[in-house]
C-alpha cells in the first residue's frame, strides 16, 4: 500500500508499536503523519518516539553527521570485514541477506544493497530511514530492537550493528539473539566505542561526577557516559566485545580490531601517515563537536543545567580546535563466523 509515491518507501507494522511481526511486513511510505508519529521534539532536537533508552537525536542534523562519520570510519576500518563478499556472493542456492540493526542514516546497508545487488538488505532502528535513492533491494523497518529479534531467526547471512550501545539494555543478549538470527556459517560484525577518550598511554580519562576542569573533551564525554547508563544503555559494551563473541559457543574464528583515532589533528610530522591520521582527526574533531549538540537533550535530561553544558562545550572545542592535547578513541571491531 502506497500512500506517497513522491517519498522513499519503508516497511514497518501497521500498529501502534510500529513493531515488526515478521521479516515481511506491509509496505508502508513514509509521509508527514508517519513520520510525526516516529519523532517527538525534545530540547530543540527530533528524537525517536519508541525508546526511553536512546535518547540521541534521529533529525537531519544527527543523519548528516552519521554519514560524515561513515565516510570517515571507511578510510580507517575499511567498509566491511573480509569474509563479507564471500559470504554475500550469489550461489544460486539461496538468496543472501543482511540486516543492519541500528542503520541511523543507513549508508552503510544501502552501500552493501548496491554492491549486491541479488541481496535482500534490511535495516532496522527507531525511525524509518528517510533516503530518496534507496536500493530497490532494501527495505526500512521500525522497531526496537530491546524487544528481541526472534521474528528475525534464521533469515540472515550478516549481521551488523554500529555504535549502537547507548540503546541497547542487554548487549550480551543481542549478541545471543543475533547468533539465531544468523545462517549457518553467516558472519557477525559488531563496532562500539567505551564514550570515553584516552591521553597518549591510551588509558581511559573518566573524571569523578562534578568535575569541570580539563582535559575538557574527555570530561563532556564523561557525563555522556553517565547520562547514557542512567537511560539504562550498556556505555562499556565495546570493552566486552571480543569476551562475549569469543565465549559464545555459536561463534568462530573470531577476529577482534582495535582502531586508535585521534580526536582532532593533534599529531607532529609531515609524513604520509600522520597526514593521513591528521586528516582523519579534523573529520573526527568536526564530528565530536557536531556530537556535543547532539549530546545536549540526553545531558539536559540528566538533570545537567544549561549554564554548565555550555561552558562545558565551549571549552571542550576550543580544546579541539587547538589541537595541541593528544587524545584518543578507540573504536572496537569484532567480527566472526556462526558455526555450521
Amino acid at each position: 500500500m502506497s500512500l506517497d509515491a513522491s517519498v522513499a518507501s519503508s516497511r514497518t507494522s501497521a500498529d501502534i508499536s510500529m513493531r515488526s511481526a515478521s521479516p515481511a511486513p506491509s509496505v508502508f511510505s513514509v509521509t508527514s503523519s508517519l513520520r510525526a508519529q516516529a519523532y517527538r521534539q525534545e530540547y530543540g532536537r527530533g528524537l525517536n518516539n519508541y525508546s526511553d533508552v536512546y535518547r540521541l537525536p534521529a533529525d537531519d542534523e544527527e543523519l548528516e553527521r552519521l554519514d560524515k562519520q561513515y565516510e570517515m570510519f571507511c578510510k580507517v576500518m575499511g567498509k566491511y570485514p573480509a569474509p563479507l563478499p564471500q559470504i554475500m556472493a550469489d550461489d544460486g542456492f539461496e538468496v543472501k541477506a543482511v540486516l543492519d540493526l541500528g542503520c541511523g542514516s543507513g549508508s552503510w546497508i544501502m552501500d552493501v544493497a548496491r554492491e549486491f545487488p541479488h541481496c535482500s538488505a534490511v535495516a532496522v532502528d527507531l525511525v524509518p530511514m528517510q533516503s530518496l535513492s534507496m536500493p530497490p533491494n532494501c527495505r526500512s523497518e521500525v522497531d526496537d530492537i530491546n524487544l528481541g529479534l526472534e521474528h528475525f531467526y534464521g533469515d540472515f547471512n550478516v549481521v551488523h550493528c554500529h555504535l549502537i550501545s547507548s540503546g541497547i539494555r542487554d548487549y550480551q543478549g543481542l549478541i545471543n539473539h543475533i547468533s539465531h538470527v544468523l545462517r549457518p556459517g553467516g558472519l557477525i560484525d559488531l563496532t562500539e566505542f567505551p564514550f570515553s577518550f584516552t591521553g597518549l598511554d591510551k588509558q581511559t580519562i573518566l573524571p569523578p561526577a562534578g568535575s569541570f576542569h580539563p582535559p575538557w573533551t574527555p570530561l563532556f564525554m564523561s557525563y555522556v557516559n553517565r547520562a547514557v547508563k542512567e537511560r539504562g544503555g550498556e556505555a562499556d559494551a565495546c570493552n566486552h566485545l571480543p569476551e562475549w563473541v569469543s565465549n559464545h559457543p555459536a561463534f568462530e574464528d573470531v577476529v577482534p580490531r582495535e582502531f586508535w583515532i585521534p580526536c582532532s589533528p593533534w599529531m607532529r610530522g609531515n609524513d604520509s601517515v600522520t597526514n593521513f591520521w591528521n586528516e582523519i582527526g579534523a573529520t573526527m574533531r568536526d564530528d565530536i563537536k557536531t556530537f556535543f549538540r547532539s549530546g545536549r537533550p540526553l545531558l539536559l535530561g540528566h538533570g545537567l543545567s544549561a549554564e554548565f553544558i555550555d561552558a562545558l562545550e565551549r571549552n571542550a572545542c576550543a580544546e579541539l580546535d587547538e589541537a595541541v592535547t593528544p587524545l584518543y578513541v578507540l573504536i572496537q571491531n569484532v567480527y566472526a563466523r556462526r558455526r555450521h
